[in-house]
């Protein structure tokens, strides 16, 4: 027997609101990034940048296959819930970047990508 819902309750999901942030540098930046440069993952799938910022998209391609689970809560013992540096693949810059949680939002689950 399925299970019926109430087709007014509407099922929400958590996510957080993600940064991700370049902590340091190696090497020698030669996408132009700096310490302190930032993209900023909201509302599920919404990237931003500060106004006048950039953002390498190889340094991002390095850190977007863990941006989906580090929205989520982990359990306690995922090696994902501790770590949150990525390095960009370039090794002349050798740049290291922080997955930061900067917010937790309940979002409709029928509203996600």
């Amino acid at each position: 027997m399925s299970e019926r819902r109430n087709p007014d309750e509407h099922p929400r999901t958590e996510l957080y609101d993600l940064s991700v942030v370049v902590e340091r540098i190696e090497g020698r930046s030669v996408c132009g990034m700096k310490v302190g440069d930032r993209i900023d993952l909201v509302q599920s799938s919404r990237l931003r940048l500060p106004e006048g910022g950039h953002f390498c998209m190889y340094a991002l391609q390095a850190v977007m296959p863990l941006l989906p689970a580090k929205q989520r809560q982990l359990p306690q013992g995922d090696w994902l819930e501790r770590d949150d540096l990525v390095a960009c693949p370039d090794p002349d810059e050798r740049l290291i970047m922080r997955i930061v949680r900067t917010g937790i939002r309940s979002i409709a689950t029928d509203e996600l990508t």
